[in-house]
């Protein structure tokens, strides 16, 4: 993209506007790589088998991508110019397919170009069917802080039937390597699988903390419309029993001593993930990669984008300077609902004065819907600070919709 057209592009989203933001909020740093060894029935994120795109043997286009990344970074600069980068994500795809030398590549090129933070949380998706020994340790000697890795059960026979391309023992040797290189990582954990009963799921909390993960991540299996568990729905446990299993969870991770601090996250003292909650309180990331979604505030407005998702299109337009292929401004009318869509997964909930910070809207907007919630008893507001009541977070999805556009 030549520089007239940078220029008229960000003259475009400095321009007058209704809202009033009197400052901009944290700034995150998100990375997509975008392949897998294999794609998962239930996933329904922009990720692409690489053995089903590139000619056998063939090997991941680890420096073509990287040099992409680089150009998306340096043509999107210009938008958040002088703004620290408070914490990089390295999401999927499986990014532990790429070499310890191309992560260490990346974040020496991310630190060349914006100002990241000394401390900043670094995180790398990590898949235990890509591990190898001291591969996790190399990771870390790159630069990466944090580890999550996509454990999803213990179970072999729930393992193969999500499509996964690992079994118990490599998910065991995976964590285990992970708990000794790294001082703080995440383990994802899904339940509500197929044919899965109450006992198993306990069952795999329980291996889960054994190994005394600092945080762990815990989804109810879906089934996303586009996947393969979509077009063939596999038989998964009832609601009443799936409820079961996730008060079963937080008993079981609250003994250990990790607290639920969001809708699905669960974490010791000291070790929530800043990058995740920065995206639960509204705060800006810029994403970057094939397929990746950012959200960039400025003074009078709040601005979505979205990047190429074929991960070859994406390079050839991120070589040309312009990855982005869609740009919108979030109405007025839209934002209480996209920020309470974020900020009320949060078990502490959030401080009006934050939504004010974060939206630019006044108080005024809200406070009907607030006063409904309340009045209901899904809401509580003490002190300035609005939080769900036990009652409100086991009805998440009905209190975020009181906030939607009449």
């Amino acid at each position: 993209m030549d520089a007239v057209n940078v220029t008229e592009r960000i003259q475009h989203w400095m321009r007058p506007g209704t809202l009033q933001l009197q400052g901009l909020p944290p700034l995150s740093l998100y990375i997509h790589l975008p392949w897998c060894l294999k794609k998962c029935p239930y996933c329904d994120f922009n990720s692409h088998e690489w053995s089903a795109t590139a000619q056998p043997g063939q090997p991941l286009p680890e420096q073509a991508y990287l040099d992409a990344l680089r150009a998306d970074l340096q043509a999107a600069l210009p938008l958040i110019w002088g703004r620290p980068v408070h914490s990089v994500f390295i999401g999927g795809g499986t990014p532990s397919l790429f070499s310890p030398e191309a992560i260490d590549r990346l974040l020496g090129d991310v630190r060349a170009l914006v100002k990241l933070d000394a401390d900043a949380e670094i995180t790398l998706e990590a898949n235990p069917g890509t591990f190898e020994k001291d591969r996790f340790k190399a990771f870390r000697q790159a630069g990466v802080t944090r580890l999550s890795i996509g454990v999803q059960s213990f179970n072999d026979a729930h393992l193969k039937a999500l499509g996964r391309v690992h079994d118990r023992a490599q998910a065991m040797a995976a964590v285990q390597e992970a708990a000794q290189s790294f001082d703080t990582f995440n383990l994802d954990i899904m339940y509500a699988l197929p044919g899965q009963t109450l006992a198993q799921c306990e069952d795999d909390m329980r291996t889960a903390l054994s190994f005394q993960p600092p945080h762990i991540s815990i989804y109810h299996l879906t089934i996303e419309p586009n996947t393969v568990f979509a077009k063939f729905p596999p038989k998964v446990p009832e609601d009443d029993d799936a409820y079961a299993m996730l008060d079963r969870i937080t008993e079981l991770t609250a003994e250990q001593g990790l607290g639920r601090y969001e809708v699905s996250a669960y974490a010791r003292t000291g070790h929530r993930c800043w990058h995740n909650l920065n995206y639960w309180q509204f705060g800006d990331y810029l994403g970057l990669g094939a397929g990746a979604h950012s959200k960039l505030s400025f003074a009078h407005r709040v601005v979505r984008q979205v990047r190429a998702r074929e991960p070859r299109l994406y390079m050839e337009k991120a070589a040309a300077g312009d990855a982005v292929v869609g740009s919108e401004e979030v109405s007025r009318r839209d934002l209480p609902f996209e920020y309470m869509l974020n900020a009320l997964r949060l078990r502490h909930g959030f401080e009006l004065q934050q939504f004010t910070d974060r939206t630019g809207l006044p108080l005024s907007s809200i406070q009907p819907a607030l006063d409904r919630a309340v009045q209901q008893g899904w809401l509580d507001i003490v002190a300035g600070a609005v939080k769900p009541t036990e009652r409100g977070f086991d009805f998440l999805s009905d209190v975020q919709a009181m906030f939607l556009a009449d």
